[in-house]
């Protein structure tokens, strides 16, 4: 009885009395750069703490006057200002304004983007017919239109729309086009040697495909929005957080000028977190989200 069953013993209890420092059969392997045992912060606590040691710094020039206080308000101030302007009607009337204009133009966007860039796409003479006229309009800064857009639609809602949807409408069809490229034709061919319907071909070749070229073109074309949409209202004057920055920054009222670009800024970082939340629940088939979620 001393033969695989004492074996067995000793591997559980190693005569010198010091516990085996290996982990027991079926636990889960310790990740790489984890020591054994230790459980790993949060992801989201380095972070915060990176920023909460940047708006210290900030803070500590600006009371000692090494960043001008007249420029460079301390973080306490614009935040407690950010804090009343929460109450009022008026902050909220200039994020609606702004919300509105990216909404409408992104969708536009996507309306124009989408449809076109599957039909050039799949089609390789269109392709190759349109591809000057893509790339010579594509650089164009969407700021140079700035007084066509005024000369056409003055400087209301209707000029921040159209500077919002020519921007966002390129980073949208680029994307459209490489994923209807990248169809595999292997696939296709097949699908069509079956003699699939249309219909069919698009939802189950095609669109598996596109999917996860239009939601990176869609995250990249949601941040290129609200930046289109502040600077149409700081440079047009369109109603809007943009033209509450600049009106701030010509009254003197540095620490409101700070506020409000810290909601752009707070906008912006919701609206990505979003994005890539809704990226992450519809494209959990993909390869790419698996490696995402197994390196987090």
């Amino acid at each position: 009885m001393t033969g695989v069953h004492g074996l067995r013993a000793a591997a559980v209890q190693p005569e010198s009395g010091v516990a085996d420092p290996r982990p027991p059969a079926g636990a889960p392997a310790p990740e790489r750069g984890q020591e054994p045992g230790r459980r790993r912060a949060p992801g989201w606590l380095l972070p915060l703490g990176t920023l909460l040691g940047v708006l210290a710094v900030f803070e500590l020039a600006s009371r000692t006057d090494v960043l001008p206080r007249r420029y460079f308000p301390p973080p306490t101030a614009f935040f407690g200002r950010l804090a009343e302007e929460l109450g009022t009607s008026s902050f909220w009337a200039d994020v609606a304004d702004t919300m509105q204009g990216w909404a409408v133009g992104l969708g536009l966007a996507i309306a124009i983007a989408v449809p076109l860039g599957a039909v050039i796409g799949s089609v390789w003479w269109l392709f190759r017919a349109t591809r000057l006229i893509v790339e010579f309009l594509r650089p164009v800064p969407s700021v140079a239109l700035v007084p066509l857009a005024v000369l056409l639609y003055g400087t209301g809602m209707e000029t921040k729309v159209f500077l919002v949807a020519f921007a966002s409408v390129w980073p949208l069809l680029m994307q459209t086009l490489y994923g209807v490229r990248d169809i595999d034709p292997v696939a296709r061919d097949t699908a069509r040697s079956f003699r699939i319907r249309r219909v069919d071909m698009w939802t189950r070749v095609m669109l598996p495909s596109v999917v996860p070229y239009l939601v990176t073109g869609l995250r990249i074309s949601s941040s290129v929005a609200l930046v289109l949409a502040v600077t149409a209202e700081l440079v047009v004057g369109a109603p809007g957080i943009g033209q509450a920055i600049a009106t701030a920054e010509a009254g003197g009222n540095v620490e409101l000028m700070y506020a409000l670009i810290v909601v752009t800024g707070l906008i912006g970082w919701g609206l990505n977190t979003v994005l890539r939340r809704l990226e992450r629940r519809a494209l959990h088939w993909h390869a790419s989200q698996r490696a995402v979620g197994g390196a987090l």
